[in-house]
C-alpha cells in the first residue's frame, strides 16, 4: 500500500497536518500489494466496492484537500506549501481520473452513471480551488521565494501560479463568475461530445455481402433482409428467402478498414460520409463549445482559444504552430505532388476514364492497392505473425532490453478489475523494486471507449525521503477477436498503435518526480507524444522484431524481407500522410485550400458539411497563392 505520512524530521505542524489521512484510506490504493486478496474497490480505491462508493470518495477527497487548504491559509514554509498543494492536486486527481476511465471502460452502468456524477461534482469543486484566493497568494508567495526552493517545487509553484490565473483568479468578480461558468459548460459539452460518439458512431447497411471483402467480414455485423421479391407471406425456409449483408459501424478503426480494403467505391463513399458526418447531435455540440471557448479567450485577453491554450507549452503562440506545419508543408510539396498525381492516375487507368477526379474516399484505397503491388504485402500474412499475446511478450522482452526491468503479470484482488478481460502488470527492477503498475484492457466491447488510450489512475510523487508514490496507469485498445480463432492477431498498423499506447505508460511508470505535477504525461501538450512516437520505431526494427514475431501456427520467425516490405510500404505516401496531419492540427478551409487545392479541398468540405461548404459560400474563400499540392 502507499504510505503517505512517513517523514524523516517532520515539521510538527505539517506532522500534525497529514494524521487524518492514517484513517482515510481511499488515496491508498491496492494496486501496489502483489500479495493481497483480500476484497478491494475498483484499481485498488476501497471505497469503489459498489456504485455508490462514488459519492464517499468524492467527500473524502473534498474533506482533506479543505484540510490541507486550511493548513495552506497558515502559511508555512514555502516547500510546504507546494508540498500541500500538490498533495491538493494528487487527492483530487485520484477521483477525477478514477471517475474517467469508470466512464470510458466500465461495462456496468451503475458504475458509469456514478462516476459521472462524480466527475462533475469533484470538478466543481476544481473550479472552487482555481478561484480561492488564500491559494493564489500563497502560491505566489512561494513563487517569490524560488531561491528557497528546489529546481523542480520552484517549476512547481510557476506552473501553479498560472494554472491559477487561467483559471481568471485575476479578474473582476463578475469576470471570474462568467469564466467558471463558461468552464463548467464546456466540460460538460466535450463529455456530451463523447457520449454521443460511443452511443452514435453511426452504421451503413451493405447488402449484397460480396460488397464486402472477406479479410474485413469478422470486424462487421453480419445482417439479413428478404430477398427481392420474396414477401412475408410466401415465405419458405428462411435461409433460402434471406440475403445476407454487413453493417458497417462507423466508428475509427472499421471505417479505416472499409476504406483501406473496399473495391466497390459506393461502399467507400456511404462509409466515409456517415463516418465523416456522425453523430449529428455533435454539429450543435461543437457551435456551442467554440463559442464558449472563444469567449472564455477574450474575457482572458487572448484573440483566440488557441493563443489561450498554449500557455506553458514549448511552441510560443498558434502562429508558431502555423507557420512550422506550413513550413513542413512546403518542404514535401514536391514529393506530395507526385503522389497525388500517382493515386489520381492510377484511379483514371482502373476507372478506364481519363478525367475522373479522385474523391476523399479513394484515396486509402488507391494507395493500398499501390502499395501491395510494390511490396507484394498480403495484410492475412502480416498479421498472423503478430498475435496479441506475443507482441505483449516481446514488449516485455524489449522494456527488460532497454531498462533492465521486468514487466510481470500479477493477479488482482477481488473487485479491484472492471472487466474479466482486464490484466494487471507490474514493471519490476531488481535493484530499484516495483517502478509502477499498468492494468490492459484490449478488447473492443460494446458501450468501451472507441478508441486506443492512456488513462492515469495515480501519478507518481515523493512522500518523503525514503517513500514514493508508485505510478498507476491503465491502457485502453479496442482490437477485434476475429471469428474464428480465440487469439487476436494485429495489423503492422496496430503494432504501432500497441507499442504507442507503451511508449505512453513507460514515460509515467519510468518517471521519477518530487510532484505528482510532473509525472509522466503530466508534461508540456506538445512534448507529450514525443516518447510515445519515438518508441513506434521499436515496431519497425527487425532486430526487435525477430524476438517475439513468430507465425501463430508454425512458429516460423517473421522473415526480414517481409519486415523491408512492410518498412518500404509505411514510407510510400509519406508526404500525403504528413498534408493530412496538418490538415487536422488546423482544421481550417483556408488549410485545406492551400494543402490540396480548390477542386479537392471544396469536395473534402462539401461531402461533409454541405450546409456549410455550398458553391456560393467556398468561391467567396481566398485561395492562397502558394498551392501545396495542385
Amino acid at each position: 500500500m502507499w504510505n503517505f505520512i512517513r517523514r524523516r524530521d517532520p515539521n510538527i505542524h505539517f506532522e500534525r497536518l497529514l494524521k487524518p489521512l492514517i484513517s482515510h484510506r481511499h488515496f491508498r490504493t491496492r494496486a501496489v500489494d502483489r500479495q493481497n486478496a483480500s476484497p478491494t474497490g475498483l484499481y485498488g480505491f476501497d471505497h469503489l466496492k459498489s456504485p455508490k462508493g462514488f459519492q464517499r470518495f468524492v467527500d473524502d477527497a473534498i474533506e482533506r484537500s479543505g484540510e490541507l487548504v486550511d493548513y495552506i491559509a497558515g502559511m508555512p514554509s514555502s516547500a510546504e506549501i507546494i508540498r500541500a498543494m500538490d498533495e491538493i492536486s494528487d487527492t483530487v486527481c485520484s477521483v477525477v481520473d478514477s471517475a474517467e476511465l469508470c466512464r470510458q471502460t466500465h461495462p456496468a452502468r451503475g458504475f458509469v452513471q456514478e462516476a459521472n456524477k462524480a466527475s462533475m461534482r469533484i470538478n466543481e469543486y476544481l473550479h472552487f480551488l482555481n478561484t480561492n484566493h488564500t491559494l493564489y497568494n500563497a502560491v505566489k508567495k512561494a513563487e517569490q521565494d524560488g531561491h528557497l526552493l528546489t529546481e523542480e517545487a520552484h517549476r512547481a509553484a510557476l506552473h501553479l501560479r498560472i494554472d491559477f490565473e487561467k483559471g481568471g483568479i485575476h479578474l473582476p468578480s463578475g469576470k471570474l463568475d462568467r469564466v467558471n461558468q463558461l468552464n463548467l459548460n464546456a466540460l460538460q459539452l466535450c463529455r456530451e461530445y463523447g457520449e454521443n460518439i460511443i452511443t452514435d458512431p453511426g452504421h451503413v447497411d451493405i447488402f449484397p455481402a460480396s460488397c464486402i471483402p472477406r479479410q474485413i467480414q469478422h470486424l462487421l455485423k453480419p445482417i439479413y433482409r428478404l430477398k427481392s421479391g420474396v414477401s412475408k407471406d410466401s415465405l419458405g425456409s428462411l435461409d433460402d428467402e434471406q440475403a445476407k449483408g454487413f453493417q458497417i459501424i462507423t466508428e475509427p478503426r472499421t471505417l479505416f478498414s472499409v476504406l483501406q480494403l473496399t473495391a466497390d467505391d459506393q461502399v467507400r463513399k456511404m462509409a466515409y460520409l456517415k463516418g465523416n458526418s456522425v453523430p449529428h447531435a455533435n454539429h450543435e455540440v461543437l457551435d456551442k463549445l467554440i463559442a464558449s471557448r472563444h469567449e472564455l479567450a477574450q474575457i482572458m485577453g487572448c484573440k483566440s482559444y488557441a493563443e489561450f491554450v498554449m500557455k506553458l507549452n514549448m511552441a510560443s503562440s498558434p502562429e508558431v504552430v502555423i507557420s512550422f506545419l506550413l513550413e513542413m508543408s512546403n518542404m514535401v510539396k514536391p514529393s506530395a505532388d507526385k503522389e497525388f498525381k500517382t493515386i489520381r492516375n492510377l484511379k483514371r487507368d482502373v476507372c478506364g476514364q481519363r478525367c475522373v477526379d479522385l474523391e476523399p474516399w479513394d484515396e486509402p484505397y488507391y494507395t493500398a492497392m499501390i502499395k501491395s503491388s510494390a511490396y507484394n504485402l498480403d495484410s492475412s500474412v502480416v498479421a498472423s505473425y503478430f498475435s496479441l499475446p506475443q507482441c505483449i511478450e516481446g514488449l516485455k522482452l524489449l522494456v527488460k532490453s532497454l531498462f533492465g526491468a521486468n514487466f510481470d503479470s500479477i493477479p488482482m484482488a477481488p473487485g479491484e478489475s472492471w472487466h474479466p478481460d482486464v490484466l494487471k502488470m507490474c514493471l519490476h527492477h531488481p535493484e530499484e523494486g516495483d517502478l509502477g503498475y499498468l492494468y490492459l484492457d484490449l478488447y473492443s466491447r460494446k458501450g468501451k471507449y472507441p478508441g486506443c488510450a492512456t488513462f492515469a489512475i495515480k501519478g507518481g510523487r515523493e512522500i518523503s525521503d525514503t517513500e514514493y508514490q508508485l505510478p498507476v496507469m491503465a491502457l485502453v485498445f479496442n482490437f477485434s477477436r476475429p471469428h474464428d480463432s480465440s487469439t487476436v492477431r494485429l495489423n503492422h498498423g496496430e503494432l504501432e498503435t500497441l507499442f504507442h499506447e507503451f511508449g505512453h505508460a513507460l514515460h509515467a511508470l519510468l518517471s521519477r518526480t518530487d510532484y505528482q505535477h510532473f509525472s509522466g504525461t503530466r508534461v508540456a501538450l506538445d512534448f507529450a507524444e514525443t516518447p510515445s512516437n519515438l518508441f513506434e520505431y521499436y515496431a519497425r526494427d527487425y532486430r526487435v522484431l525477430r524476438k517475439f514475431a513468430r507465425h501463430y501456427s508454425t512458429g516460423e520467425v517473421i522473415p526480414e524481407k517481409l519486415v523491408k516490405s512492410l518498412n518500404g510500404a509505411r514510407d510510400m505516401f509519406a508526404a500525403t500522410e504528413l498534408q493530412r496531419q496538418v490538415i487536422t492540427a488546423t482544421c481550417m478551409p483556408s488549410a485545406l485550400l492551400q494543402l490540396y487545392g480548390r477542386s479537392y479541398a471544396k469536395r473534402i468540405l462539401c461531402h461533409l458539411q454541405p450546409e456549410l461548404h455550398s458553391e456560393q459560400n467556398f468561391c467567396s474563400m481566398e485561395e492562397p497563392k502558394n498551392r501545396l499540392i495542385c
